[in-house]
């Protein structure tokens, strides 16, 4: 363990002095063995943050702390009789017990499989059930007491440990307060995990059907996040707010492995609801969310800006095209700004963009979005405002980064360059193919779901459509995503939908058109906007029936054909359904990382579809012919 003592190095950014601190992933060996390696290198150091509501305050615990904890709880999970590949499942939002139980779990060669703290009692049940779990840590007694009505989907676990007290009449199982259950002492010493033993079963977000349980092995991660940190460096005097749920593979390796690997501090946001205010409080350095913040935060201030009215409007307007043409001239891709735009920007500055700024902290020096396509008309905001933003591309199965932008080469409207380990090639039809050590073990127990994964060379298939242009990645969409028309149009339904959803009235879109005649767009509109929008057409936005009269639909039609005009007039909408009722996780129409699931919402909403399209010929079904 002598490379735990390797001693950091001080360098100078600006004004700032930053302490580069990265640990190897040879050094570390596995992924406990990379958090030793931190407690020995700065035992002092505040490793994470959380709100403790006994004492309504944040609390800081050291490197130091966290290792002789997980000692505890290492000690309180060998005592159940576990042998070394046996799964255990965490259903906890993102926090330091979440880190311990996991940890302490890794070291003694378990299989960590980490449910979504919010997610359905039925998917939980599934997931424990085909994972096999033998153990789980939950956070409270009432996530039981939903879970434990699907009983027989998961025969194989045996211990149910709770955060909270749950009261004696509603334990079935062996449900144990976490107090109780861990000892005083440590007593167990860790094992040491080979590079490619299993180290967890993370199950994708499940847009359409079950979810499926990605394998990722030790070396998998660690890789992984030794290449981010290759690519954009952290430092431990940065800190990191933790929101994305840990259950996924974007917030674990890229908000808890990778600032492990640097030394950086992680603050647990209290919830998702209160991260605005998070941000203000804990001014983070490094954020990593998914583009669905973005969208919002600007829909917000499109919104606000349409109530200040006309002036306040145009100077938004123009703080972003000065501060666009800024950021592309420090880019190195455009001349020097004329004279107008440089005496113009010091002023936008003060009445635009340190506003805006100021609610995400004012610190930030890196912020990071993956998990889906971001709006380039969004990206290019923020970057011209000094938002400090990178755009990257990954997905479960590749642990989950494949490429990213980085600071002095970034184009939003693609995800950059493939990280360093990470090969990349197109295949039949422009599909994206990855390949390297971060590449996933397979698909847990459905070999054939992991053989139409990989192509007849191993490569990994990603399902997107990529164009390469100097080393670049550009995603040009699903392959799955296109819409074919009854008429045989091909319609990019995330372009569209993306389209749409720039407008601050429309909250979120689905566009319907596969095999009909004509597209139609379901969308759920913003509350506050809507009626502000039907009362500029003398509308009762109470009114349960205005929603679905025919003057709201003009005009919603009408300002969607404005969004789209720049597509080809076989995407032009032709009806839509509104409704004021979100899609969320808790009804299960949309993922734990913010991504509509489509099929769910089609079957959900399919008898308005039929309405949509009542009257009008469908595509016949092509026959069946013998060859």
């Amino acid at each position: 363990m002598d490379g735990c003592q390797t001693l950091p190095s001080l360098i100078t950014a600006g004004d700032t002095m930053q302490t580069t601190d990265v640990i190897s992933s040879n050094e570390a060996g596995d992924l406990p063995g990379l958090l030793r390696c931190r407690a020995a290198r700065a035992p002092q150091a505040v490793a994470y943050r959380q709100f403790e509501e006994s004492t309504n305050s944040w609390r800081a615990y050291t490197w130091k702390e966290i290792q002789q904890e997980i000692g505890r709880w290492r000690t309180a999970l060998n005592a159940e009789g576990l042998e070394r590949g046996n799964r255990v499942a965490v259903m906890l939002k993102n926090s330091v017990q979440w880190v311990l139980f996991e940890q302490a779990a890794l070291s003694l060669g378990l299989v960590v499989v980490p449910l979504y703290s919010r997610d359905a009692a039925g998917n939980a049940a599934f997931i424990l059930g085909n994972s096999g779990s033998q153990l789980v840590l939950l956070g409270d007694s009432q996530q039981w007491q939903k879970i434990v009505q699907h009983r027989e989907l998961f025969p194989d676990l045996a211990t149910v440990i709770t955060l909270d007290r749950a009261p004696e009449a509603e334990r079935e199982l062996d449900v144990r307060y976490v107090e109780d259950w861990l000892p005083d002492k440590m007593s167990v010493q860790p094992v040491h995990n080979a590079p490619d033993d299993l180290a967890t079963i993370c199950y994708t977000s499940g847009t359409t059907g079950r979810p499926k349980g990605v394998m990722l092995s030790h070396r998998n991660i660690l890789s992984n996040a030794e290449a981010i940190v290759s690519t954009v460096p952290a430092y431990r005097e940065d800190v990191f707010l933790s929101f994305l749920p840990l259950s996924h593979m974007l917030e674990r390796t890229g908000g808890y492995y990778y600032p492990m690997l640097c030394g950086s501090e992680v603050v647990f946001a209290r919830s998702v609801e209160t991260v605005g205010e998070d941000l203000q409080q804990i001014r983070p350095t490094v954020l990593i969310s998914v583009p669905r913040m973005f969208e919002r935060a600007y829909a917000r201030i499109e919104f606000a800006l349409a109530k200040k009215g006309k002036l306040a409007q145009r100077l938004f307007k123009l703080a972003e095209k000065v501060g666009w043409n800024r950021f592309e001239r420090l880019q190195g891709r455009r001349d020097k700004l004329d004279l107008g735009q440089r005496i113009l920007w010091p002023i936008l500055r003060i009445m635009v963009v340190n506003k805006i700024l100021s609610q995400l902290g004012g610190r930030l020096r890196m912020t990071i979005s993956g998990g889906g396509r971001l709006d380039e008309q969004i990206a290019k905001c923020f970057l011209g405002f000094g938002l400090p933003l990178l755009q990257g591309y990954g997905l479960t199965e590749s642990s989950p980064c494949v490429s990213s932008n980085v600071e002095e080469d970034n184009l939003p409207d693609s995800v950059g360059r493939a990280l360093p380990g990470v090969k990349v090639r197109l295949g039949e039809n422009n599909e994206l193919l990855v390949g390297g050590p971060g590449v996933m073990l397979g698909y847990w127990q459905r070999p054939d779901a992991t053989a139409n994964t990989f192509d007849a060379e191993g490569w990994l298939r990603t399902g997107d459509i990529a164009e390469f242009v100097e080393g670049r990645i550009f995603i040009r969409g699903r392959i799955k995503d296109i819409l074919v028309t009854s008429t045989g149009e091909k319609v990019p339904r995330a372009d569209l939908e993306s389209a749409i959803s720039r407008d601050p009235l429309f909250e979120q879109v689905v566009v319907v058109g596969e095999a009909k005649p004509y597209l139609t767009a379901l969308i759920v509109v913003q509350g506050e906007a809507w009626k502000q929008f039907a009362s500029e057409l003398g509308l009762d936005a109470e009114s349960p029936t205005t929603l679905a009269s025919i003057e709201a639909k003009k005009a919603v039609l009408k300002r969607v054909a404005t969004l789209l005009k720049e597509f080809p007039s076989y995407a032009r909408v032709r009806d839509t359904y509104l409704t004021l009722e979100p899609w969320t996780v808790d009804n299960g129409l949309m993922t734990a990382t913010q991504k509509l699931r489509h099929a769910k919402i089609l079957e959900h909403f399919e008898d308005v579809i039929e309405t949509l399209y009542a009257g009008h010929e469908r595509r016949p079904k092509a026959k069946r012919e013998n060859i």
